[in-house]
């Protein structure tokens, strides 16, 4: 079942901050002791939600919240709070300052594995003598899909924190889960919630298939995040141009979910060789159909690299200050740039679904035209060394914004290393 008129319609309009709650407020890196008092540090999300509101987000992607071991992807109770992020009156006290500013929420679901504290051995997958983990992670035992009793668990966490305010669910490690699963437990929430929004996690192979077969509305488009920062890292937009064909043909069953980065890579600052091209990067990201996230730091250029260790992601998932006044000055003419770009999405909401051409192709010049209907948005990214005249028909259409917004360009001549935005 594909993304279908009756459901979840909001999310044509979402701009997601994608925030990892745990290092944002600073948690410690391990569960607090048993009968310790929650340290209440939701709050400290809640007072910056009106600086995502001004950044032109509408709705907060969150990582995990339940409570677990470590970094929250090891559960051990689906239906209470973090008692290092607060309890339930702190997450209720969150979604009412979300509700006030028309921010929508999506919880982080880890439904396919739990941490070995979580109980329920007879909810657990075996495989040979002992029970199967995830991806060789000894602490992290593998959910057993076929098992009803699991089924039925998923879908009342579900459905208590749908209940409790929230308007949809990221499925961690969805590409490990049979889609059959989600075809069992959805119909169901859906049934009681018809408005919720649910996205999978998908790396890599059939998102198309995923998505038909599972019942999910999205799955993260890995394919296109790699795209766009390795083009720009190898200077061969031909990476860019294959991946927007493929983005293009997902467009015709459903919206996948659009990044430039998120919790479990390295930030997009530190991918690009060229700080320059950070702009070519969210140019492609808020030109193209999708429904776009920004992970909390990037919009402020944010630097981090993932490592394959232990403690490896904390450099991309670390603490935020008190309040916006702590950031650094110089991260602040890209979070403007996201502001600008963000808001010619929204003034633009067709693009969710636009399918996008390429109407002029070099290693380093590109010319993208997105269209749907009589609307049409044409983005020209050059990141040589020259000015680049490109070969491109822009009758009828104005400057949008540039890489030197005010600049006396001779249309369609593009400054080194710029890059400008066509629109009606």
């Amino acid at each position: 079942m594909a993304h279908s008129a009756d459901h979840a319609i909001w999310a044509d309009h979402a701009i997601w901050w994608h925030v990892y709650p745990l290092g944002f407020t600073g948690a410690p890196p391990r569960a607090l002791p048993a009968g310790s008092p929650p340290e209440h540090r939701l709050g400290r999300l809640a007072g910056w939600l009106d600086y995502a509101v001004e950044l032109g987000c509408s709705g907060l992607l969150l990582g995990p919240v339940f409570a677990s071991e470590t970094h929250g992807y090891d559960t051990t109770d689906h239906f209470r709070i973090d008692p290092r992020l607060g309890d339930d009156a702190d997450f209720d006290r969150l979604v009412a300052a979300a509700r006030d500013r028309g921010m929508r929420i999506v919880l982080d679901g880890v439904f396919n594995h739990v941490a070995r504290g979580f109980g329920h051995p007879q909810w657990w997958r075996r495989d040979g003598d002992d029970f199967a983990v995830f991806e060789g992670h000894r602490h992290l035992v593998a959910l057993d899909h076929a098992n009803p009793a699991v089924a039925d668990h998923v879908e009342r966490v579900m459905n208590h924190w749908l209940g409790r305010g929230v308007d949809g669910w990221r499925l961690d490690a969805a590409y490990a889960v049979p889609p059959e699963f989600w075809a069992r437990v959805l119909p169901g929430v859906r049934r009681q919630y018809p408005g919720a929004w649910f996205l999978g996690e998908v790396l890599h192979g059939d998102y198309a298939g995923y998505v038909a077969r599972s019942g999910l509305d999205s799955v993260t488009q890995y394919e296109l995040w790699k795209a766009i920062w390795s083009s720009l890292h190898d200077g061969n937009f031909f990476e860019l141009a294959w991946a927007l064909k493929r983005h293009d043909e997902l467009l015709a069953s459903f919206v996948p979910q659009t990044f430039a980065g998120n919790h479990d890579v390295t930030r997009l600052a530190s991918q690009l060789p060229d700080e320059r091209h950070l702009a070519h990067a969210l140019a492609v990201l808020f030109t193209v159909g999708g429904v776009p996230s920004v992970y909390y730091g990037d919009e402020q250029a944010f630097r981090g690299i993932k490592e394959h260790r232990a403690g490896g992601d904390d450099e991309i998932r670390p603490e935020f200050p008190a309040d916006p006044a702590e950031l650094a000055p110089y991260g602040w003419p890209v979070y403007r740039l996201h502001q600008r770009l963000i808001g010619l999405r929204r003034r633009n909401a067709w693009l969710v679904r636009a399918r996008t051409s390429v109407e002029h192709l070099t290693n380093r010049e590109m010319a993208l035209r997105s269209r749907s209907g009589d609307d049409e948005i044409l983005t020209l990214l050059n990141t040589g060394d020259e000015p680049r005249r490109f070969p491109v028909r822009i009758d009828g259409l104005r400057v949008l914004d540039s890489s030197s917004p005010g600049g006396q360009e001779p249309w369609p001549t593009v400054p080194a290393h710029g890059w400008a935005i066509f629109g009606r």
